[in-house]
């Protein structure tokens, strides 16, 4: 098993889209509707323009394993419109999926090392991510576990949706 990751650009939003989805219905599946909702990113279209601004405006990488994409996520230089920005230059990761079908393999630990790698060559010491912190907090101790540090806690939207922020040190 190889795993190679490469660099990806706005045409790619239809593949994100596609491990958006596939994330959603594992998500489903396993009965955590809140971190995602229950419907496809692919079939809303704000969703699709999010995923398109992401992908034209950051840099999407993805982890291929024997040449078929596992994985993604997306750097840009700075969160979302609902987190304020660091007080210094940073990367940001945004729409990090893994296609269940490769989970337990490394493709996404291998894309994280990656942002690692990217932000550390771009001279900049700061690599952030938020996700979802509610049901059991395994996402949480996924971001702990590959080297990010909790940092701070946020609700989004009316139905205060449970966010963390982590953040890596990479300089």
């Amino acid at each position: 098993m190889t795993i190679r990751i490469r660099e990806g650009g706005p045409d790619d939003a239809p593949l994100i889209l596609g491990m958006l989805d596939s994330a959603v219905e594992w998500l489903v599946s396993q009965g955590r509707t809140r971190q995602w909702g229950t419907e496809s990113w692919s079939g809303s279209d704000r969703a699709v323009e999010l995923v398109q601004r992401y992908a034209a405006e950051g840099t999407p990488y993805f982890a291929e394993i024997d040449g078929t994409p596992a994985a993604t996520l997306t750097l840009s230089k700075g969160p979302g419109p609902y987190l304020e920005p660091a007080d210094e230059p940073e990367r940001y990761i945004h729409l990090f999926a893994t296609d269940r079908r490769f989970k337990g393999l490394g493709a996404g630990a291998a894309l994280l090392a990656h942002a690692v790698e990217v932000t550390r060559r771009a001279g900049i010491s700061l690599l952030r991510v938020d996700c979802y912190a509610g049901d059991d907090g395994k996402l949480v101790a996924y971001y702990e576990g590959n080297g990010f540090i909790r940092t701070e806690p946020y609700t989004h939207g009316e139905d205060e949706w449970p966010g963390q922020v982590l953040a890596r040190r990479v300089l």
